[in-house]
This record gives structure tokens, sequence and C-alpha cells, in this order.
């Protein structure tokens, strides 16, 4: 089965071809600046035993274009790894909000289509790039199964005093106000690595995804019971451009007392906050570089980037009842071994014991870096979610 797992932004395409149930990825990619000046597409291929790398600068104006453009590539003369668009099976999409409609991935459909559009305003800012990159690729790929996999899904296992906010109940009975949670397809996939990986066969497992998105789960025996994001993708940790975890006064303070319009506050939580409101930067790896030059702002958006994350993993202890493991995953959790220093030390009361020069060697695939005596181990898993979204996606199908 020739499943292909769209990933579609606000001004981006993420994308795979995997043939299963081999797992193998055929090609890969990102179309980026959709909409912007200097337009990318970057598209790798493995054909006949080569890789082959393609890098254009093109006028991309819309998602259309984009995936037309990819859809070119996959047929190349040269470097195409099917013949015919009609070889694609199945399309698999990440959705980010899923609301409590979707508790499972599904084939979609125009109700399904309907349910998702209706879920915009909890996730303005996914939800519409992960509808049009549906609409898209139906048009393209119209002999396509198109799936939707949703980023809420892992969570809805959650127990009421997880997901239940405390507002009046009609908020919830009527309008569906609760904590949903995100990075599902993350946390379900390196969940599932760490708990083969412990050959255990019951097993409390902290999974800590760091991107520009940051959240956190604590997953008992594969199943998730608690989260760190909420009713949106905004609370929790400390994220590239979110604020994280906030005093709801604060809100308030803005609006009533600065003189700040609701929407311009929306902006600054969503957009403007974060790392960025800190250090003037969003990236990690800009963070890092300024730290390493000591730059006082940039030390302590990290001290406090680790300190909510120390936070969590205390927390989370106590509703597991115990701790297997923690792991460390996604862009920064994979890459950044300060991130992992400061998130793990001083833990040694949890059974957490950090062994300094394995996060700093790093290594391959999964790999530990506690101490041989760890009561804890300390994970580093590299997620996958395109592998996740095929495999329910064939799941499905089969």
């Amino acid at each position: 089965m020739n499943v292909f797992v769209i990933n579609s932004g606000s001004s981006s395409i993420k994308y795979q071809l995997i043939r299963m149930p081999e797992a193998t990825v055929v090609c890969s990619g990102l179309v980026d600046r959709i909409g912007l000046s200097g337009s990318t597409l970057h598209h790798k291929a493995y054909r006949d035993g080569k890789e082959y790398v393609r890098k254009e600068n093109l006028s991309i104006p819309d998602h259309a274009s984009g995936l037309k453009a990819v859809s070119e590539l996959l047929t190349d003369s040269v470097i195409g790894v099917i013949r015919d668009p009609k070889e694609i099976e199945v399309v698999g999409h990440r959705v980010v909000h899923g609301g409590e409609s979707f508790s499972k991935t599904m084939v979609i459909t125009n109700e399904v289509m309907e349910k998702i559009k209706k879920l915009f305003p909890l996730a303005p800012l996914h939800n519409p790039p992960n509808y049009l990159g549906i609409e898209v690729a139906t048009a393209i790929f119209s002999h396509a199964k198109q799936v939707a996999v949703f980023d809420t899904a892992f969570h809805q296992t959650m127990p009421p005093v997880a997901y239940r906010i405390s507002i009046p109940n009609e908020f919830y009975e009527k309008h569906g106000i609760r904590n949903y949670g995100f990075h599902g397809t993350s946390h379900k996939y390196v969940s599932k690595q760490a708990h083969d990986y412990l050959k255990k066969q019951e097993s409390k497992i902290i999974t800590i995804h760091l991107g520009n998105g940051c959240s956190m789960s604590a997953v008992k025996n594969g199943v998730c019971i608690d989260t760190s994001m909420g009713l949106g993708p905004m609370n929790g940790l400390i994220m590239g451009t979110r604020t994280g975890d906030i005093d709801q006064s604060v809100i308030f303070h803005l609006v009533n007392q600065l003189g700040y319009s609701l929407e311009e506050v929306n902006t600054m939580l969503n957009k403007k906050s974060g790392m960025l409101g800190l250090t003037g930067h969003s990236d990690m790896r800009d963070v890092k570089a300024e730290y390493q030059k000591g730059n006082k702002a940039a030390v302590l958006a990290y001290d406090l980037y680790a300190y909510h994350i120390k936070k969590y993993i205390g927390a989370f202890t106590a509703v597991l009842n115990g701790l297997d493991a923690i792991v460390f995953t996604a862009g920064v959790g994979e890459n950044d071994a300060l991130t992992r220093s400061l998130a793990s030390s001083q833990l040694e009361y949890l059974g957490i014991h950090l062994d300094e020069a394995k996060n700093q060697t790093g290594g391959n695939g999964i790999y530990e870096i506690n101490t041989t005596d760890s009561p804890v181990k300390i994970l580093v898993v590299p997620t996958n979610e395109e592998l996740e979204i095929a495999r329910q996606c064939a799941t499905l199908l089969a």
C-alpha cells in the first residue's frame, strides 16, 4: 500500500510517501514559504538503491500549486518513484484538532470535513491549513482514500479529572470547552517505542516533545492519562513563540489596564511570546548561540524553559504514581543536549540520574543518557509522526 502522508501548515507542506507494511520511505520533502517570496521545494527520492535530492526555488502562490509540483516530482522520468498519481492508494493527513468528535483515525467524508471546519475556532492556526491540504489533495489524488489522523486523538483516553476545567458545567456540555492536548501522534509513537525498549509488560513513561511547539504527556501502559496542553496548543511548556502556562490575570491586565485589544493579546501570546519574547529568537539554535556567549536573557530563557519541564516531570510522576522513563523527542529534544541537561538535572529524588557524558556524546536511534544505576531511564527517542500516520492509515484500511 502506497501511503502519501501530508502535514499541511499555513505556509508549508511536509510530506512522505511510505510503502506499507514495509514502512519504506520512498520519497520525502518540504514545500516552504507558500504564498511568500522565496518559495522552495526540497525533495528527496530513493530509487534503485540511490538517493536523489532536488531543491528548487519556485513561485508557489498557494497549496494547490505546491502539491501539484510535488505530484510532478513523484512521477518525474529521472527521480520519480511512481508512474502515475493513481498508484497512491491512501493520503494520510495530520489534523491538529479533533475535539470530542474524533477519538480515532477516520476516512474523510463530507461529514468529517464539516466537523473539522467547525473546530476551526479551537485551533485557528492549524485546522484551516489542515483542511485546505485535504481539499487540495482530494483534487490532485482523486483516486486515493483520504484519511485524517488527529493530534488530539491519543489524549482522548484522559480521565475527566485530567481534561475537565473548573468553569460552569454548561461550557463543557454545550461548547466542549475542556483540555484536549496536542502532538498526540508524536507522543503515541515515542511512548510505544520507549515501552518496547524497556521490555516491561507495564510501564510508566513521561514523553517530552520539544520543537517550536512543546508538550508533555503522562503515559501508563501505552495509554495517555494526562498532558500539558489544553483547549488549544498554547498551554503548558514555554515554546518558540507561545507563552505556555500563564496567570489569566495577565490577560485582563493587558486589556483593562494597558489598553490592548483581545486580538492583540491573542497574537502576543501565540506569536510574540515564549523564547521569542524572552530573547528575540524563536529558534532554540539561535537562543543557544546567545546562551554560549553569556547573554543574560538567553541564560534566563533556557533556565525558565527547563524549569517548566521539570515541574511537569514532578507533576506527572505523581499522576503516574511512579516512573520508569522520561523520553526526549522532536527537534529540540533530540538535538539539544543543553536542554536535556538542564531539564534532567537535580531530579535524583525522583530516581532520575543524568550521565552528562552520554548526553553530550549522543547516539543513533533510541539511546540512554542516564547513569547505569539510575532507577529511571532517560531516553532520547527520535519521533516519526509521518510513519505513525502511515501505520494508522494502513491499519484502518487493512
